[in-house]
């Protein structure tokens, strides 16, 4: 799976920028994936494991009252998160995880729904739903790479509005 990871940290190292984690599902995989990479400290600022969901309140500063109305697996609390992760660890992009990996359904959620987050600079938001089958370990690994992808999607397009914004500026 490493492959993904190394396409984000090269992009990453290519733009100058840095990426923070907040996980909750996936339990410091996307980190780990992360980290495999040698040299992903060029880019790589850290993660914060937010598995309980005061944590991702008080950490992360994700919004109790969404919290306590929808509950942790929500796209919008994903979204909370990965700005949380961008504003706490200081970097330019944040990325996020949130959802049910079994083998009990959670806040009214099957298991197999996950919500992941991308928040960047200039605005950049994306969050995607997944609804992925098999057991909680195939869950938590699709989920890693599902995230690793749409970051990956979300750098490839704002590099490219960030190099047309600079040749249109000089």
């Amino acid at each position: 799976m490493t492959s993904g990871a190394s396409r984000v940290l090269r992009r990453l190292q290519e733009r100058g920028e840095t990426l923070g984690v907040a996980e909750s599902l996936t339990g410091g995989l996307v980190a780990a994936e992360l980290t495999s990479v040698p040299g992903a400290s060029q880019s790589f600022r850290g993660s914060v494991t937010a598995y309980a969901t005061s944590l991702k309140r008080d950490v992360l500063g994700v919004d109790g009252a969404l919290l306590a109305e929808r509950g942790a697996v929500d796209p919008d609390v994903a979204e909370a998160m990965a700005a949380g992760a961008r504003r706490v660890l200081g970097a330019d992009w944040g990325i996020s995880t949130t959802g049910v990996a079994g083998p009990e359904p959670q806040d009214g959620k099957a298991v197999g729904v996950v919500f992941l987050a991308v928040s960047g600079p200039f605005g950049a938001r994306r969050t995607a739903e997944l609804r992925l089958n098999g057991g909680r370990a195939e869950i938590r690994e699709e989920s890693v790479r599902s995230l690793l992808e749409l970051l990956s999607g979300e750098l490839g397009e704002n590099a490219g509005a960030q190099d047309t914004e600079q040749i249109g500026g000089n």
